[in-house]
Parts: C-alpha cells; sequence; structure tokens
C-alpha cells in the first residue's frame, strides 16, 4: 500500500547539495560565532563595537547571545550528524526569523543603514529551509 502522506522529495544535484552545506556552514558560523561572542566578551567592550548592545538589558543582549549559538548549532549538526536533520530546517527558520526581528529593531532605532547583512542572512536561512525541506538527506534518522 502505498503511503499518500509522505512529502515527495527530489533529489539535488551535487552543485546544489554542495551550495546547502556551504550555506549551513556559513550560517554556523556566524550565528555560532555571534552567540559565543555576545556570551564571552563584557558588554562594554561589544558596546563599543555596536552601540545598540549597551542600549539593551543585559539579560535580553545575553538572551540573543544564547539563541545565536543555539541557531548556528542547530543549522548545521542535525544534517551534519544525520541525527533528526528535521531539526535543520526548524534551526534555519529560527534565524530567519531571528534576523527579520533584528531587522526591525535596526530600522525603528534609525539604523537602516546597518542592515544588509542582515537580509543576506534571511536569504542563506531561507535557502536552507527550502532545500532541507525540498530534499532531506537520504538514510537519516529523525
Amino acid at each position: 500500500m502505498m503511503n499518500v502522506s509522505a512529502r515527495p522529495t527530489a533529489v539535488l544535484s551535487r552543485g546544489l547539495r554542495g551550495a546547502l552545506w556551504s550555506a549551513q556552514i556559513a550560517l554556523c558560523a556566524v550565528f555560532a560565532g555571534t552567540g559565543i561572542w555576545k556570551l564571552t566578551t563584557p558588554i562594554p567592550t561589544l558596546a563599543a563595537k555596536f552601540a545598540w548592545m549597551g542600549d539593551v538589558p543585559p539579560p535580553f543582549l545575553r538572551a540573543t547571545g544564547v539563541i545565536d549559538l543555539m541557531g548556528g548549532l542547530g543549522v548545521l549538526f542535525p544534517t551534519a550528524t544525520r541525527l533528526a536533520p528535521g531539526l535543520t530546517v526548524l534551526a534555519a527558520l529560527g534565524c530567519a526569523l531571528l534576523q527579520i526581528c533584528a531587522i526591525v529593531f535596526h530600522i525603528a532605532r534609525g539604523e537602516a543603514a546597518n542592515t544588509p547583512f542582515n537580509v543576506s542572512l534571511v536569504a542563506l536561512a531561507a535557502f536552507v529551509v527550502w532545500g532541507r525541506r525540498r530534499a532531506p538527506l537520504p538514510g537519516a534518522t529523525g
């Protein structure tokens, strides 16, 4: 009997698979690195680089660091280990939503000129969501 509820999967070209892995590695490096930086660097040092970091409550800043770190790890390691790779899609979606919130935050502060990097992160994360939903890893569990 055929399972009609199963979502059809696509086979991605080698180039597209490579692009997905590259995007995941880049997102992991940016988000995990930023998370570690926000969690380990004194707030006055962070505020000297980006003023908003000194303007928000410290628990908020540290929470964004935890979210960044978890998103960065989640966008790569579930797929790399083939254990629950569906979490990669959720992590990438979370990273995209976090960056959309960051864009709104910066625009509200009159810092729209600071948002192009955030926009590029949204695009990369959306690409990972699309690619990993479209063609899940063969032989992966979860």
